[in-house]
């Protein structure tokens, strides 16, 4: 008989302090929104004989199907999907297939690997003893890309598609944060959800070599470099503006967050970037916010005003300028990592 466990993950927008939440940052605040489209987990589980190789990954949005034997810190064709096989120490007797799906398309910049990750460790924690806490979900999951993978990598992105919702991260010591969830009026929410937007430039952000020479420069400034101080004030803004129902002040926190980004290094607001806010401004956006890291792709999020008409047209219009510009329909997540039993087939 073979077990069916499930699991969905939101991933996030608005980063609102991001590069403040990585180790060479040493401290930092981040305020972001976890939104669907989520990263979809379907998992099938056979206990007894097994054969060598035991596992089998579905990654449908690179239509790849393939096996993997025990994993012993060798990776292949998708690294972050069998590193969490072997963090996660899955009882020997088992046999398991793995679908993998996202809506959000690869390099968005919206945290959609870490999604992928907490969505697959959850549905992996059901088959051992005792369940994980949203807490420890997010810190396997960064320390599968900083410790097996050795990869760059802040906490923000894992803690969001474990807790979900919208969230004011307080790093005290990397990478030990605590997490206060903004708790919101339903109108409120309604209306925010309304008003935000996400657009994809339609590339993946290709500027790694940008991203390595930000780290190196602030590694050697230290933590307490003037560049990063406005990141962390950005999201302090950002947390009371939405307590305050002030979606103006909201917006300004997210264009000074992405003109701090750009002091970082000019590169990481690119030309589509810039193309895109720039649309938004004429349409009447309160703010924009260029995702995750920034670089030559990946995405904006835009806080339009209050007509809905207008957003409409912005929209349009964006996707009218280039082919690749294109609207990502979003909804607030009120749930992080959620994971159930699908019954027995």
């Amino acid at each position: 008989m073979t077990r069916i466990v499930k699991s969905v993950a939101p991933i996030r927008i608005c980063d609102n302090g991001g590069w403040t939440d990585t180790w060479f940052a040493g401290h930092g605040r981040v305020f972001n929104i976890a939104v669907y489209p989520y990263a979809e987990v379907e998992m099938r589980v056979r206990r007894g004989a097994v054969d060598r190789e035991r596992i089998t990954i579905h990654a449908e949005n690179y239509g790849q199907s393939y096996t993997i034997a025990e994993p012993c810190g060798s990776y292949g064709k998708h690294p972050l999907l069998e590193a969490a096989f072997d963090y996660m120490h899955i009882p020997k007797d088992v046999s398991i297939e793995v679908s993998i799906f996202s809506e959000a398309p690869g390099g968005c910049s919206t945290g959609t690997s870490a999604a992928v990750s907490v969505a697959l460790i959850g549905a992996l924690d059901t088959l051992t003893p005792g369940r994980m806490s949203p807490h420890e979900v997010a810190a396997a999951a960064q320390r599968i890309e900083t410790e097996l993978l050795n990869q760059q990598c802040g906490i923000q992105d894992q803690i969001a598609s474990a807790f979900g919702g919208i969230n004011y991260i307080e790093m005290h010591r990397y990478p030990h944060a605590s997490v206060s969830q903004i708790r919101i009026p339903d109108s409120l929410w309604w209306e925010l959800e309304s008003r935000l937007s996400l657009v994809y430039v339609g590339q993946t952000h290709s500027s790694s070599e940008v991203h390595q020479m930000v780290i190196r420069e602030l590694e050697g400034a230290g933590p307490d470099t003037p560049k990063l101080r406005p990141l962390r004030c950005a999201a302090e803004k950002s947390k009371d503006a939405l307590y305050a129902g002030d979606f103006e002040a909201l917006g300004r926190a997210m264009i000074e967050c992405t003109e701090a980004q750009a002091e970082l290094h000019p590169a990481l607001v690119g030309p589509h970037h810039r193309r895109i806010i720039e649309i938004a401004r004429a349409h009447g956006a309160l703010g924009w916010k260029v995702n995750g890291a920034g670089g030559e792709g990946g995405s904006v999020t835009i806080l339009s005003g209050a007509g809905s008409a207008r957003k409409r047209a912005m929209l349009r219009e964006i996707e009218q300028t280039c082919p690749t510009y294109r609207n990502i329909p979003i909804y607030l997540s009120r749930y992080g990592l959620r994971v159930w039993e699908a019954g027995e087939g």
